[in-house]
């Protein structure tokens, strides 16, 4: 059933419409110009081919709406004074958030030399898909978005985030109807079941059905209305309907549901936080916008449909500079506009649209939230040493490393309860972090049972089996201004492998925009890693998410393995005190052994990279071999292979060097955190063996390290991509990374072992067919294995 739009008591007057009219027009006018002008920017002459750009880029067909949107939201920041932002979902709507920001003075303020008059406007127009100059989408260069334009799913999820723990806030979210049609979109209308009208903000969804993406109908705007609304309302929105192509009526209709919708969320925070009932889930406002594509451009081009079609997405007329009817048709598409109308003799906006911006950090291209630096607070943050397990010999006894980091991170939940929070696809007790809910739930919004465990109406855990939801909700809470943590399975965090790659994107652009301050790291822990899915098998044993993190700008990325609990608190403490870096941390939740006391934990921890000496037998010297690990189950094998070598070549000058900062293997030239040519050298010597244990897949240290001198003696084992349900010490024998193999890989590399090399490889090439055999008859590792601890030598 259609929902009734009704104003609520206020009336738009005639006069304010018509403002609002040529606000939109003067915004669809600098849209226009920005994908095709270079020159000549307010007509002041006749348009003639020189003054349009040789390269014409942009999208039009969603531009119109969203200025539409724009403009009114505009409208009721002023009336309600209305703390707001906006997002902008169609991935190309570049021209209409530059144009406003304009409108509003913002762009002049951060760019000066694109100021409000001709000379402004000219480069502002030129900049635009220009060598040189600013992107087609929203960008991190366009004053006022969290949200990069480049890739469509993620608007509605990032809208939540932002609007988490901030109670005063409104997010204007515009999803498109292409951008509608992904899986990640799709699961992010569910994000409403984590809302607190108490504490968090409101989203206010436009759904703007323009009825095409780039050459083909939409879903959405082709299902029967009744269908739409029973969708939406199945997912406990509550539609409002606004659809045509009369402006006039457009308009009118347009400001009847805005105030509806804003009456609306006001009734439903007044409620919750008076007293009311916050047990019940809200029916949180939306609106539903069907209008043409390219609305008020060109409406056929060569005999041909364009407006309220597919042609319309891009450059409705393509052959300006070289087909005088389309130069003609482009001079008369931005006359229609009445320019004269909006921009004084000198190019500066008349002072009517001057008076519909809201002013200062009103203004939604200038609000603090979409420049969440200058908000953020630093976290209270215990001292991680509190937590550290007591290690008295390394190596003799164990803990589950996460369980030691979820009892600080209980304590971080506890004294920040307003700005940090933890995402997770439903594993936070399954990666053992589960110590936060002694001081928090997980939240929701929805049915309870008696039988449900920590499960509430408002919490710091937020779990949702999306890693995309997840993944957004945490990008939206950091780019305004708050802390988070994302804890996935090692596995299936692939599947924000495009979310990853925007984000890292956008901090790498931010970084040389002066005006968008530094923002909390998005931090990443890794768990139930390849090594430990003793009952899940091949499918979720895969360390690739690291290949894809080392392919981006080093000074964005970091990728911490540390061996042990004590080490991985001090990682985990450093990861959430950093800014602008994407953390990626990958550890163990199953038992394992402790290796470093704290002290030198956070010793080793600094250095990145470090000699172990009580487990090196080099005396200081020149070694014969380098043993060299990265990674908590690697390094147990090679701690377990240098006792193998100990016991048979008590000779043999073995370096044992372990690996927790990734990037220290890069040349300094590289990443900020490489170790130089003669440091590389120290520690892994110019012309010995060095056999490396890799978590991961074993090119990515080859990567890493093919400019060192001393490459061609290295030799990296590492996961194959061989894996099935087994133990973890089969598992580890399947790809060639466990102790025995280790054995014998020094036994062939390192000349002059003796006659017995051979009586040893064979014991080695043995213990592992007798272990395999054990496995098969017993189901589990043979004691010798899974008791195994390092000796008091």
């Amino acid at each position: 059933m259609t929902q009734t739009v009704t104003p609520a008591g206020r009336p738009t007057g005639e006069e304010e419409l018509q403002v609002l009219d040529a606000y939109w027009r003067a915004a669809n006018y600098l849209s226009v110009g920005q994908i095709y002008l270079r020159a000549n920017p307010l007509l002041h002459e006749p348009l003639r081919p020189e003054h349009v750009k040789p390269r014409l880029l942009g999208h039009w067909g969603t531009s119109p709406g969203l200025n539409f949107c724009y403009a009114h939201l505009n409208r009721v920041i002023t009336a309600r004074d209305q703390d707001m932002i906006y997002i902008m979902g169609p991935g190309h709507g570049g021209p209409a958030a530059v144009a406003n920001a304009w409108l509003e003075g913002t762009y002049s303020e951060i760019y000066p030399h694109v100021s409000q008059d001709t000379a402004g406007m000219a480069r502002l127009f030129r900049q635009f898909s220009y060598p040189g100059g600013i992107p087609s989408h929203v960008a991190p260069e366009t004053p006022g978005s969290i949200h990069e334009g480049g890739e469509l799913g993620y608007a509605l999820t990032h809208a939540y985030g932002a609007a988490f723990d901030n109670p005063d806030l409104v997010v204007a979210c515009i999803v498109g109807d292409g951008e509608a049609e992904t899986g990640p979109l799709a699961a992010s209308w569910h994000s409403n079941k984590f809302l607190d009208p108490v504490s968090d903000g409101a989203v206010l969804p436009i759904l703007h059905l323009n009825g095409y993406k780039i050459a083909s109908a939409t879903v959405l705007a082709r299902i029967p209305e009744h269908e739409l609304i029973s969708l939406l309302e199945g997912y406990g929105h509550r539609p409002y309907l606004v659809g045509g192509d009369d402006p006039a009526k457009m308009h009118r209709a347009m400001a009847a549901a805005l105030d509806a919708a804003f009456d609306d969320i006001e009734g439903i925070q007044a409620a919750a936080r008076t007293g009311g009932t916050t047990t019940d889930r809200p029916r949180w406002p939306m609106i539903v916008l069907r209008t043409p594509k390219g609305w008020t451009g060109p409406r056929e081009v060569d005999g041909v449909p364009v407006e309220g079609t597919w042609r319309s997405h891009q450059v409705p007329l393509p052959g300006v500079r070289d087909d005088p009817a389309h130069l003609e048709q482009l001079a008369g598409w931005l006359r229609s506009y009445r320019p004269e109308e909006l921009f004084d003799p000198g190019g500066r906006p008349v002072a009517e649209l001057r008076a519909l911006a809201p002013q200062g950090d009103r203004r939604m291209s200038a609000n603090p939230h979409a420049n969440g630096g200058v908000l953020l607070r630093e976290l209270i943050l215990p001292d991680f040493r509190d937590f550290g397990i007591e290690v008295e010999r390394p190596g003799t006894t164990s803990t589950s490393p996460t369980r030691a980091l979820g009892a600080y991170l209980r304590e971080v939940v506890r004294a920040n309860p307003h700005n940090f929070r933890i995402m997770g696809p439903d594993e936070t007790a399954s990666n053992r972090l589960d110590a936060v809910f002694e001081v928090t739930d997980r939240v929701l919004r929805a049915r309870l049972l008696d039988t449900d465990e920590h499960l509430a109406p408002a919490g710091r855990v937020m779990e949702v089996l999306s890693e995309h939801l997840c993944e957004g909700w945490l990008e939206g809470y950091l780019l305004t201004g708050r802390h988070g943590l994302f804890n996935s399975y090692e596995a299936f965090v692939h599947i924000v492998d495009s979310m990853f790659n925007q984000h890292a994107k956008w901090l790498k652009v931010t970084r040389h925009l002066p005006w968008r301050r530094p923002i909390a790291s998005l931090n990443y822990l890794l768990s139930s890693h390849v090594w430990r899915q003793d009952h899940n098998g091949f499918t979720h044993q895969d360390p690739g998410f690291l290949d894809v993190v080392m392919n981006k700008k080093p000074e964005i990325v970091r990728v911490y393995l540390p061996p042990d609990a004590n080490t991985l608190l001090s990682v985990g403490d450093h990861c959430l005190r950093s800014r602008d870096y994407i953390n990626v941390v990958v550890a163990g939740k199953q038992p394992a052994l402790n290796w470093l006391p704290m002290p030198e934990a956070v010793l080793h921890c600094t250095r990145g990279i470090g000699i172990w000496e009580w487990a090196s037998t080099d005396g200081g010297a020149d070694p014969d071999v380098v043993l060299a690990c990265a990674g908590d189950v690697p390094t147990l094998e090679t701690l377990a292979a240098a006792d193998l070598l100990r016991q048979y070549f008590p000779e043999l000058r073995v370096r044992v060097i372990n690996v927790v900062d990734l990037m220290r293997l890069q040349p300094d030239t590289e990443h900020p955190h490489g170790l130089t040519d003669p440091e590389f050298d120290a520690l892994f010597t110019t012309d010995r063996p060095v056999i490396f244990a890799f978590h991961g897949y074993p090119y990515l240290i080859h990567r890493l390290a093919y400019r060192r001198n001393n490459h061609a003696n290295l030799h990296v084992r590492g996961y194959q991509e061989e894996g099935t349900t087994t133990t973890p010490f089969d598992m580890v024998m399947l790809n060639n990374l466990d102790r025995f193999h280790l054995v014998m890989d020094v036994i062939d590399r390192v000349p002059g072992l003796g006659g017995r090399v051979a009586h040893v490889r064979q014991r080695m090439a043995d213990s592992r067919v007798a272990h395999r055999a054990y496995t098969r008859e017993h189901g589990e590792d043979s004691p010798e294995i899974r008791d195994w601890v390092w000796p008091h030598h």
